[in-house]
């Protein structure tokens, strides 16, 4: 099986102006998600996707081979899916297995890639996807009215949470699939889907400068450590 990892990163971005190549700690945020894959000996292969000749340059110079992302599918409501259509379109040599990282997702667990990647073939799953525990009580507005999505009459403590009451967040860092899966269902998930869990401090991703900004203190709080 030939299992490579996928990075889309476009140059442009409202949010965040020029955010894949922002200094984080020191080095272009891309650069963290192109490390973390380079840590794991079971992937064959690290593309980046991109419409930007600064990324290009920097993830080139990182190790990854660049795709090359036409402009019509790199806007703001371009899919990730539409760019890894485009991915298995231009490659020669197809995977069998794919692994998407988002590039906003600087923090990740050592080792968890290939936890991941074992995880999802011997449990013979279609797509794998990352999740993160959280200790939030939910709710759902329906017009001006406030719905529970627990039983408020028997509230638990947070510390007190059975694993089966502990909802989870799919915090967007890592997805696993089959090239046939994809080509199938032209979806990241679907079929029989696998997880790996996350800690809650590696649940977080880039939307906002506030995130930005958060995450840099953790990941430097965490060196320290």
């Amino acid at each position: 099986m030939k299992i490579v990892t996928f990075i889309p990163a476009r140059g442009g971005s409202k949010g965040i102006p020029r955010k894949n190549v922002l200094p984080f700690l020191g080095f272009p945020l891309i650069n963290y998600s192109i490390e973390y894959a380079k840590t794991c000996d079971l992937v064959d292969g690290i593309y980046v996707s991109t419409n930007d000749k600064e990324i290009a340059e920097i993830s080139s110079s990182s190790g990854a081979q660049v795709i090359n992302r036409p402009n019509n599918i790199s806007t703001d409501t371009a899919t990730t899916e539409s760019a890894i259509h485009h991915f298995l379109n231009v490659i020669d040599d197809k995977p069998d297995i794919i692994i998407l990282l988002q590039a906003t997702s600087p923090l990740r667990p050592a080792g968890s890639l290939a936890d991941a990647i074992n995880t999802f073939i011997q449990g013979e799953f279609d797509s794998l996807l990352s999740l993160t525990p959280t200790h939030q009580f939910f709710w759902e507005v329906d017009g001006n009215i406030a719905l529970p999505k627990y039983d408020f009459k028997n509230r638990p403590r947070r510390q007190d949470f059975r694993p089966s009451d502990i909802p989870y967040d799919e915090n967007g860092s890592l997805y696993i699939f089959t090239r046939k899966h994809f080509e199938k269902t032209g979806n990241r998930l679907g079929g029989r889907i696998g997880y790996i869990i996350f800690a809650e401090k590696y649940g977080y991703q880039i939307d906002s400068m506030d995130d930005f900004n958060h995450l840099e203190s953790l990941a430097s709080n965490n060196r320290e450590e």
